[in-house]
């Protein structure tokens, strides 16, 4: 199982946050990714320096025929597609996908600097399960909905004692589950 993290703090092409979310998981099952479960949407609060956005988040589950890299490109591909990105690291943006874990797989975890480090001659390298799941709850109430049962594969934790240890946490912390039309 590959699971995605989904985010969105603005507006863009594809319309609100929720929207952009919603048109995501359109993009996904139209080019890259075989949907097998979709969270609820959630409105959360922001994470990092200066960050007072609210965002919306959500998770999916599913497969792939794209090794992580290939899939990494993919998505990258359609997040320019919903539009720009702050130029503020961690700032607004119209979406944003994450690997958050694929198929078991541990890949340069863990990583020093978020989803990617440096790999040398300017170049990215993947971070697989993502670096910073288990400390964000944003990340964690989605992912729990989708696969409560999945363990992570350095930790050995499941989806939902990782959520459970997180959900009072206030950096990222969850305000409210929005309705979805999924």
């Amino acid at each position: 199982m590959i699971i995605l993290g989904l985010g969105s703090s603005r507006s863009g092409p594809w319309g609100s946050p929720a929207e952009t979310i919603e048109q995501c998981r359109q993009e996904l099952a139209g080019h890259v990714f075989t949907i097998s479960a979709w969270s609820s949407l959630y409105e959360t609060a922001g994470v990092g320096p200066g960050r007072s956005s609210v965002f919306v988040n959500a998770a999916v589950a599913g497969d792939s025929h794209l090794a992580p890299d290939a899939l990494l490109r993919a998505l990258k591909r359609i997040e320019r597609r919903a539009g720009g990105r702050s130029a503020m690291p961690w700032g607004p943006r119209s979406l944003d996908i994450d690997i958050l874990a694929y198929k078991g797989r541990v890949i340069g975890w863990p990583a020093r600097q978020g989803n990617m480090t440096r790999a040398g001659h300017g170049e990215r390298r993947l971070s697989i399960p993502h670096p910073q799941l288990h400390l964000r709850p944003f990340v964690l109430a989605p992912l729990a909905e989708v696969a409560p049962n999945w363990r992570h594969p350095v930790l050995g934790t499941s989806a939902c004692t990782l959520w459970n240890r997180m959900a009072e946490h206030n950096r990222g912390r969850i305000l409210r589950k929005l309705d979805s039309a999924c």
